[in-house]
């Protein structure tokens, strides 16, 4: 047990933590001012409850004896500034610098690139020594200042023990211009909250053990699946984004996670103008609003509302995309190993970033997926199916950027399409998400008849496990079993 004093404007807070078999009991005691201390305990529950995957790939790196500087890669408030500062007690000494915060700092880094010399600045700075070996560097924001995106290669080169983090809300945009150091700095990325790290912050590691047990998966009881079937209708309503899980664990008010999600969409509006020119600003702000709508489906400009044409709307897209905030699924014959070889870039659905914000967005209401969720995967199918994309990205190798297929097949008499295809070994395996019940999954079947080299297929729906020849069928709280190439990083959760 351990007991914490605190003192917000003069007003006394004891928080209280009692630890028990990865449970965590909060106790807080305030006199009075007690929303001063909301934030802080939220900030809290997430430190101490929340475990991401890629914390396991940042522990590794910092065993490394060859690493190269790291750039944490994905949209804003996807968690990268918490997962850091982290990392950054399993060290000695921790230094952070925000470029946003303190733009001044970025003047350390115009006389030259020596690494030597800059470090000596950022220490005399920081009033804390930076020691190689011993310390973590961390640079927040760094697409404020291109030079200290080149630095980073000179860290590598001239101090190679230092171990440096840099990660930056728009750094994509930045990286365009200043160009990525090849060979000289690593890339991790990261997404919003999967629905295993969900479980585990939900303290569910006997449930997560159910599903990612080794082998063949077998079906559960009925009592065990429904109980996933319901957690799993917690994660539809509020999404994966950390703070408005952080805020469930803490509040379970589904009003209070809107407000964060509303918080979080208005700052993703205020970034408009850091990436976007003055024309194109209606042009981001049209698709941003609109695409939550348009998922699930073949995208078309002219589904855009309104009468606006491909090449004012097709530039903001591309900046959507850039900023994290949209991700193609792109169209592939499906017919063999890459999928990017026979892809059609001009063929594509897409995704939100986070369904949460999405269902946001479009005003939907999410507290029917806690009070019948079983209803909710039949009506709200096209929320469905962007949770299994949103995992698939999730549950992606965390060094590389997450690529998301699907294949279709147009006919003037009927429409044939597999909602993803993912790569198992050397096969193209087709997934199948449906809604409501499993059905007979005719596209599924017309896919692996005229693909020869998939030897089976997957049907995601809200039943339990079941196979049918060459159809497997999971239920949609599995679909981290469609990864199994970063199963340690999943298992590493519990």
């Amino acid at each position: 047990m351990a007991k914490i004093t605190l003192i917000f404007n003069h007003s006394v807070v004891e928080i209280t933590l009692n630890f028990s078999h990865s449970m965590v009991e909060i106790t807080l005691i305030i006199n009075r001012e007690r929303s001063k201390c909301l934030d802080f305990l939220r900030f809290l529950l997430y430190t101490v409850m929340m475990k991401r995957m890629i914390f396991h790939q940042l522990q590794k790196w910092k065993k490394n004896p060859r690493r190269k500087p790291l750039l944490l890669r994905g949209a804003r408030q996807v968690g990268k500034t918490y997962i850091t500062r982290k990392l950054g007690k399993e060290f000695p000494g921790f230094v952070e610098f925000n470029l946003e915060l303190s733009p001044k700092l970025k003047r350390v880094f115009h006389n030259d690139l020596d690494a030597n010399r800059i470090i000596r600045d950022l220490s005399l700075v920081s009033g804390k020594k930076i020691i190689p070996g011993e310390t973590l560097l961390f640079i927040d924001e760094i697409q404020e200042e291109p030079k200290a995106v080149t630095a980073l290669r000179y860290f590598y080169e001239m101090i190679p023990q230092l171990h440096v983090i840099a990660a930056g809300s728009l750094l994509e945009f930045e990286l365009d211009q200043v160009g990525m150091p090849v060979g000289r700095v690593s890339s991790l990325y990261l997404y919003p909250l999967s629905f295993m790290e969900y479980l585990k912050a939900k303290n569910q590691e006997l449930l997560m053990d159910t599903i990612l047990k080794p082998g063949r998966f077998e079906p559960g009881s009925e009592i065990v699946h429904e109980k996933l079937m319901q957690l799993l209708g917690e994660y539809m309503s509020i999404g994966g984004m950390p703070e408005a899980v952080a805020c469930f664990l803490d509040t379970s008010d589904l009003h209070e996670c809107f407000d964060v999600h509303r918080t979080i969409i208005h700052t993703y509006r205020q970034d408009f103008h850091k990436y976007s020119r003055k024309y194109q600003l209606k042009y981001v702000e049209l698709l941003f609003n609109s695409i939550p709508a348009l998922q699930g489906k073949k995208f078309k400009f002219s589904h855009i509302p309104g009468e606006y044409r491909k090449r004012d709307l097709q530039p903001a897209l591309d900046l959507l995309v850039k900023a994290g905030i949209i991700h193609k699924i792109t169209h592939s014959s499906g017919q063999g190993i890459p999928l990017a070889a026979a892809m059609k870039p001009g063929v594509f659905k897409l995704l939100f970033l986070d369904l949460g914000l999405s269902q946001t967005i479009m005003g939907t209401d999410t507290a029917s997926w806690l009070l019948q969720p079983e209803i909710n995967f039949v009506s709200k199918g096209m929320i469905t199916e962007a949770f299994v994309g949103q995992e698939l990205l999730a549950y992606s190798l965390p060094d590389q950027d997450g690529e998301l297929w699907y294949w279709q097949k147009e006919e003037r008499s009927s429409n044939t399409e597999m909602d993803y295809l993912v790569r198992f070994k050397d096969q193209v395996i087709p997934v199948e998400v449906k809604s409501g019940s499993p059905g007979t999954s005719r596209s599924l079947r017309l896919f692996l008849n005229s693909h020869s080299d998939s030897s089976y297929g997957i049907r995601l729906s809200a039943a339990n496990y079941s196979i049918d020849g060459d159809i497997h069928s999971y239920p949609l709280y599995c679909v981290s079993r469609l990864r199994p190439q970063c199963l340690e990083q999943i298992i590493s959760l519990t």
